[in-house]
């Protein structure tokens, strides 16, 4: 797919791996649809600097927990775009908890933001590109959902979720979707990570030391423009899901 021209949905597109996402197609000429759930001013920055590089984009508010608001981003975008050719479920949430203090309400928190969430905004995307007869779904899951982290147990278990809901909408949408994943490793830390920790996740890595979020990017460009991988996870991590 020829990025240019298309529209494009990024989750969680106020920062982070999401804008630097959207900023990136938008340099390739996509018309960026950037969402954003509580983050307003963070998202009106990442449509200023779309439009200082001469690129289009487009604010979109929701709380993707709740179907309505989906159903409701999803009119808009229409109403605005008239169809949708790329998908990016980049919204998400990590917080601590072992199996022992996961309370009922975290475990909620986690599943409905990093697995659910994606589910119903990918199937209201599917149906948006089903009448272009093509598009393209990619789902930024992590390594943690395929080793399970005991540090991060209901986050590790929402992950291996979308991994799940990764495959089976590839299943469900082909030929005409492709749906892919991208597993990020240490590229952009956390906010409340110590310097110890840093130090730790890159050590974990064969190649033992941090990537940057334009090699994230850089796959998120390389599953769009490819016509013939579907159903893959792409492992981003400097090799830290074989060690």
């Amino acid at each position: 797919m020829n990025i240019s021209g298309k529209v494009a949905l990024i989750t969680g597109s106020a920062k982070r791996i999401g804008r630097l996402t959207a900023t990136e197609l938008a340099k390739r000429g996509a018309r960026v649809a950037i969402h954003f759930r509580s983050s307003g001013q963070e998202a009106t920055e990442t449509l200023r600097l779309i439009q200082d590089d001469g690129g289009s984009g487009s604010l979109f508010q929701a709380d993707l927990s709740e179907v309505p608001a989906i159903e409701d981003m999803f009119r808009k975008l229409d109403q605005q775009f008239g169809g949708l050719d790329i998908l990016v479920n980049s919204a998400s949430t990590f917080h601590t908890s072992t199996a022992e203090d996961t309370s009922a309400e975290l475990w909620d928190e986690q599943l409905n933001s990093n697995a659910r969430a994606p589910f119903f905004v990918a199937q209201a995307a599917a149906q948006m590109m089903m009448k272009r007869g093509n598009g393209k779904i990619i789902n930024i899951v992590d390594v943690a959902g395929e080793m399970i982290w005991p540090g991060y147990f209901a986050y590790s278990v929402s992950k291996a979720a979308l991994i799940a809901v990764n495959r089976g909408l590839a299943k469900a949408y082909a030929p005409e979707i492709q749906v892919n994943g991208i597993a990020p490793g240490p590229v952009l830390f956390p906010d409340h990570y110590t310097e110890e920790q840093k130090r730790t996740a890159i050590e974990r890595t064969l190649l033992k030391r941090a990537g940057h979020p334009s090699d994230v990017v850089n796959a998120v460009v390389f599953l769009i423009e490819n016509d013939y991988i579907t159903g893959e996870i792409i492992h981003v991590d400097g090799g830290r899901h074989i060690m």
